[in-house]
């Protein structure tokens, strides 16, 4: 069951973040962030490999002295993915972890002080092909602004971005990127909506401190997917107090369920009822558990009865009807075979699992047919 997506997305300027282009007629990416210690190298580039095998597109890491500068180093040559750094204030940082192939600096030109060290920083940008974001957060306004308009709002967060943009536009620097985070839903979508036609820039969006894992998720869900039905959005965050891994993962659902992007299982399952055949929820959480590996895309169907079950099934890749005594796999929306309850799980596993090896082995093959190779 694969749907094209309805939504007309707006056209933004594309940069790239070392292999991975943002922005433009590319996917939307989904980033997380690491919430090691830094100068732990082994930590963090532990995390980082766990972000890459969930199938995270950038990673960003805070990047706060000079230690973790010459830390960002070691790291950055152990891992594959994209990195950002994160830096606030200290110009010599960002140059130094520009030495050091950072692939984005997310730094804020008005934060960093004298305008000759906002330009050697932007001329060292320019030199090396490194991108900027801009971050802007209602929690970290500028105190004038926070005096003028008394607390955060829409318009003050978009002020503050202007701010930022117009050095850039001095020092002709357009390879950058924005984002106007506040842990509120409202503020969020009106700042980005508000900002969005102003510039030509892509916008990576979030929604800031948005909680732990459940309400977090939800959060996120709600503000991200007003603004990409809206068509903003180049690049996302969910920013979770939770495992990164969940951030990638809610992510890569949020665009799953808008058809944006198309990676790992997309379930369709029913919440079960006095109908059902088979334990539907246990079912669930068992394959979750075990094709949580799985980054092809493939669609998985799990109905407990034959009311919705085998319409379902007609429509994906792999379905499961309940029924009696015997439930039913369909394989390509036909009927393949029965199997029991008991080895349920195992069966499902293994089919979803020669399915990807099918679809993988058509792709490559189909790609092997583009480049012209034998």
């Amino acid at each position: 069951m694969h749907f094209e997506s309805p939504i007309k997305r707006r056209k933004s300027r594309q940069i790239m973040v070392g292999n991975v282009p943002v922005g433009g007629d590319a996917p939307i990416s989904v980033q997380s962030m690491t919430n090691t210690e830094t100068t732990d190298v082994e930590a963090t580039v532990g995390q980082i490999i766990g972000l890459e095998n969930a199938g995270v597109d950038i990673v960003r890491v805070s990047v706060p002295s000079m230690d973790a500068a010459e830390a960002f180093g070691h790291i950055k040559k152990r891992v594959n993915v994209p990195l950002i750094a994160d830096i606030h204030f200290d110009h010599k940082i960002a140059l130094a972890v520009a030495e050091q192939g950072v692939d984005c600096l997310r730094i804020n030109p008005g934060n960093i002080g004298r305008e000759d060290r906002v330009r050697e920083v932007v001329d060292c940008a320019r030199d090396k092909g490194i991108p900027i974001r801009i971050g802007v957060n209602a929690g970290s306004l500028e105190k004038e602004l926070q005096r003028k308009y008394g607390e955060p709002t829409p318009e003050a967060l978009v002020e503050s971005a202007m701010r930022h943009i117009d050095i850039l536009d001095r020092l002709n620097y357009p390879d950058f990127k924005l984002s106007l985070k506040a842990s509120n839903v409202f503020m969020t979508v009106a700042a980005y909506r508000l900002i969005a036609d102003q510039i030509e820039q892509p916008l990576h969006l979030g929604v800031t401190e948005a909680g732990g894992f459940r309400s977090g998720a939800v959060k996120s869900s709600v503000a991200l997917g007003m603004l990409l039905m809206d068509g903003i959005g180049d690049t996302l965050r969910v920013s979770l107090a939770a495992d990164p891994i969940q951030e990638v993962k809610v992510g890569f659902d949020i665009l799953k369920s808008l058809s944006l992007r198309a990676k790992g299982v997309n379930f369709i399952a029913c919440p079960s009822c006095s109908r059902q055949n088979f334990d539907v929820v246990k079912t669930m959480n068992e394959l979750e558990v075990r094709l949580e590996d799985i980054i092809t895309p493939v669609d998985v169907a799990v109905i407990g009865c034959v009311v919705n079950g085998p319409g379902e099934a007609k429509s994906v890749d792999i379905g499961l009807t309940g029924g009696t005594p015997n439930n039913l796999i369909y394989r390509d929306g036909k009927p393949s075979h029965k199997v029991k309850n008991d080895n349920l799980v195992d069966e499902l596993e293994r089919q979803v699992r020669e399915k990807v090896a099918e679809i993988d082995l058509k792709a490559g093959e189909a790609a092997k047919i583009t480049v012209g190779m034998p």
